[in-house]
Order: C-alpha cells, then structure tokens, then sequence
C-alpha cells in the first residue's frame, strides 16, 4: 500500500513509520522537517507546515496514496486542513487520538461508548492540560464529518517506549536500576496502566491494510503499582503516601503516571481495549516493554528527568511508611 504518515518522526510516528516499513508498504511522511530523521532511507520526505492551514499542503497537491496516518493533529486548524486537502487523494483516514477525550470519567472500566468531553472550539491553538482532550475530540469530529465511514480513530493509553521525549515511563525505568532509598507512590495498591508504542503501531498498520471504521481504545495490561515495582526489580523501596504526595503539591507529571485510586483522571488508568483486541490488537508483556525501554537509556538520550533525587528524598524523608 502507498501510505502518508503526517508527522511520523518523533516517538510513537517514528514507530508506526518503522512498522509499515517492515510490513512492506511504501511510506512517505509530511512535516517541517525541523525534527531529528532517523527513519530509513526509503522513506519519501515531504515538506509543509500544518499550522498554516491548507496553503501549508501545497506538496500534496497531485499526488494519491491509499491511506493517511495523521500522528501529528492536535488543533483543528491542523486537522481542517489536512483533512479536506486529502479527501479526494487518500482511501481511508487513520487519525491519532488519545484516551483524554473522555475527560475524567467517574469509573472505569472506560469503553469507546463512554461519553466524550465537549469539543474545542475550532479556533483553539493553545494546548495545554485543559484543551488537549476537548482539542482531540474537534479532531475527530473534523475526520468523522469529512470522512464518514472511511476513517479509523485511535485513541491510545499513555504510550511507553523507546524513542520517547517525556521522562514518564522512563524516570521508572531509569530510577530502579539506581542505588538508594526509591520512592514508591501510595501504598501499592493504586492502578498502572500503559500501551507499547510497538503495539500502538502494529494496530496501526492493522487499520490501515483492514480499513477498520469507527474508534479504537488502545490500553496495555493493568498493574497495580506493586505490581509494577516487582516487575521493575525495584529495591530497598519506600513507600510515600499519597497525602503526602498530594501535600508536596506534584502532579501525576512531577511524579510521573501516578494517578491515586479516586483521583483526578485515575478512571484513565482503567482502560478497555477489548474492541480493539477483538480486531487483532497484541499487548506486549510489560517485562518486554521495561528491557527495551532500559536498553533505550543506555544510548544516552537527552531527557529533563521528571523528579530529581533532591526532591525524591525530601518526600522519603517526610514519609512514615517503609517497605
């Protein structure tokens, strides 16, 4: 298949653009070029910038493919664009959602019928934690309204893996292989939930060979944070209490993914991606995901950690609970 990923340079992209690859299909990506490209040298590179509007296309004008993967749509002007540009050019549309357009559910587990947040409104450019969910649910409606019936929507779980600018799943991954006392969040018994960016992209590939319609929630297997910290191979832990946690005022990206049982978007940590399994979706063990990800931080990638020791043993320091 001839398939236009819009991005596909920089973390899950990057792993979707590999994957096709793999399976044979012929790729080409749009973007500013601005990023680092360490994609494979088959890859047709074209350029424009989405952010200005459809006057920004202007390298797709003429040319065909049977599917769009759009990774990189994050406000409507992006989407707007991308999307009416390639109605007529592209088979099917595969757009890159994410779990946050179903805000703050009350409980889990969260299904694809669960109630989505009310949409952006369509001249909101300003991402931030209060518009990226309401941003993402315009995106689709955009898609849906241009493309009916010939559109994928996906909508992954936090996504863990190598390649990946955030310090989150990392920090964990980095912080367990250290010496001295390692903060645990709460008491064990709160809930983990991630996908890998491998699986992201496999069920990606499956939509775009199957022309899968309508949404897709994309969740890894669920652990409790004990759990969690065993799989890691954790040692001489200590537990640090939520209160304790939510005293010292970080959030679940200070300390990242730790997400309280009760707490704010903790339902997003209780995930169904049974329609997706039930289309071939495949989870990767998270002993596997823990290694490539470990494997990843040998090469020494330029990250901004997430929680510094200083503050970690401060909170050490203030907690009353060991393990």
């Amino acid at each position: 298949m001839k398939i236009l990923v819009l991005g596909g340079t920089q973390f899950v992209g990057r792993h979707i653009v590999e994957e096709l690859v793999r399976a044979g299909h012929s790729v080409g990506t749009l973007n500013r070029g601005q990023s680092v490209d360490e994609l494979p040298s088959q890859i047709e590179r074209l350029r424009g910038d989405r952010d200005a509007g459809a006057g920004g296309l202007d390298s797709l004008r003429g040319r065909t493919w049977d599917v769009c993967v759009d990774v990189s749509g994050y406000t409507a002007r992006q989407v707007r664009a991308s999307a009416e540009k390639l109605r007529s050019c592209v088979g099917h549309y595969v757009y890159l959602s994410a779990v946050s357009v179903y805000g703050d559910p009350a409980s889990g587990p969260v299904h694809e019928t669960q109630a989505r947040l009310p949409p952006a409104s369509e001249d909101v450019i300003e991402i931030n934690a209060e518009t990226y969910g309401r941003l993402k649910v315009t995106c689709e409606n955009i898609v849906q309204e241009v493309y009916s019936n010939r559109c994928t929507l996906l909508r992954p779980q936090v996504v863990a893996g190598p390649h990946d600018p955030l310090d989150r799943f990392s920090y964990w991954v980095r912080r367990a292989t250290q010496d001295g006392p390692m903060l645990a969040p709460g008491d064990g018994s709160d809930y983990l939930q991630v996908i890998d960016a491998g699986d992201v992209a496999r069920f990606t590939r499956l939509a775009c060979e199957n022309g899968f319609g309508g949404s897709f929630n994309l969740a890894g297997p669920r652990l409790t944070w004990k759990e969690f910290m065993s799989v890691l191979g954790a040692q001489d832990l200590v537990w640090v209490a939520a209160e304790t946690i939510q005293k010292a005022g970080l959030t679940e990206f200070e300390l990242p993914l730790f997400r309280p049982n009760g707490g704010r978007r903790s339902s997003l940590m209780h995930v169904s991606s049974e329609r997706a399994v039930g289309q071939g979706l495949t989870l990767t063990d998270p002993r596997v995901t823990i290694q490539n990800v470990r494997n990843w931080l040998l090469s020494g990638p330029s990250l901004e950690v997430a929680l510094s020791r200083e503050r970690e043993a401060d909170l050490i320091s203030k907690s009353v609970t060991t393990a």
